[in-house]
């Protein structure tokens, strides 16, 4: 089975499992969608967490809700690959429209967040207080999801009105928080599991790494698993 092949497989079987079960095959469009992704590097994990995040706004909505198809997600698989590549520092690969070989995309530029400070802190509070209480962690993580929500009460208190260096103030700290919590998770983990994130973060780079130094590529290695593992946990960017 080739790679592209393996990529598709897990894909579906990934979005069957997010459809409770509900297979829907890639063939067709679907099939030429997911084989886009494996060529343009993007390493399985991230496509799986694209497609997570489309699937909880879906359910999110109230009704009934059809199942999902692969190709809805692309917006959102996309979306996750710059967020990888970002906090990784490689570029993208995409085909030349001439017929010439693959050439690099740069890396995109992270976009000046239109969010409020306190709309942000919020969405984070939400987030965590969701995963402690869906037990998604297990008990070893909630003593670290408690005092991360803690932190960001207190700073969420003064982000209203902090302006100047009170928010720049404001925004390290919160960001030091979502160190401090990947900190306490991470060594918890399962030996297995981390050596699994670990063998996917020397897989997402394979399609990079005749063009990078050894320096950089080390560098790119623990960028990605750091980002894979805080997919892994289900943890929110605490980027802003």
């Amino acid at each position: 089975m080739s790679d592209i092949d393996h990529f598709c497989r897990e894909v579906e079987a990934h979005l069957c499992r997010r459809n409770s079960g509900h297979l829907i095959r890639l063939v067709g469009p679907s099939f030429e969608c997911v084989c886009r992704w494996a060529e343009q590097g993007i390493p399985l994990q991230v496509a799986q967490t694209g497609i997570d995040r489309y699937v909880d706004r879906q359910q999110r909505k109230p009704g009934r809700r059809r199942p999902v198809r692969v190709e809805f997600c692309e917006a959102d698989v996309l979306d996750a690959f710059d967020d990888w590549r970002r906090a990784v520092g490689v570029a993208g690969i995409a085909a030349d429209p001439a017929g010439g070989p693959p050439v690099e995309e740069p890396i995109p530029t992270q976009a000046r967040s239109r969010r409020s400070l306190p709309a942000h802190l919020d969405r984070l509070l939400a987030r965590l207080t969701v995963l402690r209480g869906s037990n998604q962690l297990g008990p070893v993580f909630d003593d670290a999801l408690r005092t991360a929500i803690t932190q960001l009460d207190r700073i969420r208190v003064g982000a209203e009105h902090a302006r100047g260096d009170a928010r720049q103030a404001a925004i390290a700290e919160t960001e030091a928080v979502g160190r401090q919590l990947f900190a306490r998770c991470e060594p918890v983990m399962p030996d297995e599991a981390r050596q699994a994130v670990r063998q996917e973060a020397v897989r997402s780079l394979a399609p990079y790494a005749a063009r990078l130094s050894a320096h950089d590529y080390d560098a790119a290695t623990s960028a990605s698993y750091g980002q894979l593992l805080r997919d892994a946990l289900g943890l929110p960017d605490f980027t802003f």
